[in-house]
Order: structure tokens, then C-alpha cells, then sequence
């Protein structure tokens, strides 16, 4: 299993784009990201190279251009910037966290409905 990373808000948003498309360029993440980000293309390629050398993401060459694709799982980033969420806020309570979300109104009747569902599910698969 690769190592959890936790990933700043430019780095998140270029993993979102490779993951939503397998792999692409670096020219393509920021045509993605322009429009929300109005970065140079420079900048994309500077992010590029560092997520790899985090080994976030690898690449491949197509004649001079680099081809970028994810290295990691995007449920394994989730979880781990997740988790330390809950550490650094809640510290470590993630009952808290969700006690937090329906007390602020975050969580409407539907997102209840489904929790509650989930719930039940976890709870069955527990008794197996």
C-alpha cells in the first residue's frame, strides 16, 4: 500500500485532474485549472515535479512531452488527510467531527437518511 500523503490545495487540485482523467500533461492540467486558478504553465510543471519527487505522481514521455498519471489512490489521500483532520481539530474523535456536522446543519435529512444507512449496513457486516 503506498504511504498516505497530505497534499496542499494546488496539489490536491492537479491530483483531482489526473485522477479524473487517468493521466494527461502538464499542459492539460492547467488548461483544467486555469479558469480556478489563473496559474502559469510554469507553475503546473513546477507542482508536476514535486508531486513526483513526493512520489504522488509518475510519468512517461510522448517524444519531448511528459505524461502524468497518479500514484497514489485518491481514497488513500482522502484517509489520510482525513484522519489527520480529525486529529489536529477533534483531536482524534471522529464521533466529535460528525457530531459537529449535524449539530451545524452540514448534514441535511438526506445525508442523515444515508449515514443511517451505512450505519445499519456496518453493523450487520459487524455481527457476520
Amino acid at each position: 500500500m503506498k504511504r498516505k500523503r497530505q497534499l496542499g490545495d494546488l496539489q490536491l487540485a492537479i491530483m483531482r485532474v489526473l485522477w479524473k482523467r487517468g493521466e494527461a500533461p502538464a499542459i492539460e492540467v492547467h488548461r483544467a485549472l486555469l479558469e480556478e486558478r489563473g496559474l502559469a504553465v510554469t507553475t503546473i510543471k513546477t507542482m508536476l515535479r514535486k508531486l513526483e519527487e513526493y512520489g504522488c505522481v509518475e510519468h512517461r514521455t510522448n517524444g519531448r512531452q511528459f505524461i502524468y498519471r497518479p500514484a497514489i489512490e485518491e481514497a488513500d489521500v482522502r484517509q489520510g488527510m482525513v484522519a489527520e483532520f480529525v486529529r489536529r481539530l477533534f483531536s482524534g474523535d471522529s464521533a466529535a467531527l460528525v457530531n459537529h456536522l449535524v449539530r451545524s446543519g452540514e448534514i441535511d435529512a438526506g445525508d442523515l437518511e444515508e449515514l443511517g444507512e451505512i450505519i445499519s449496513r456496518k453493523r450487520k457486516e459487524g455481527t457476520k
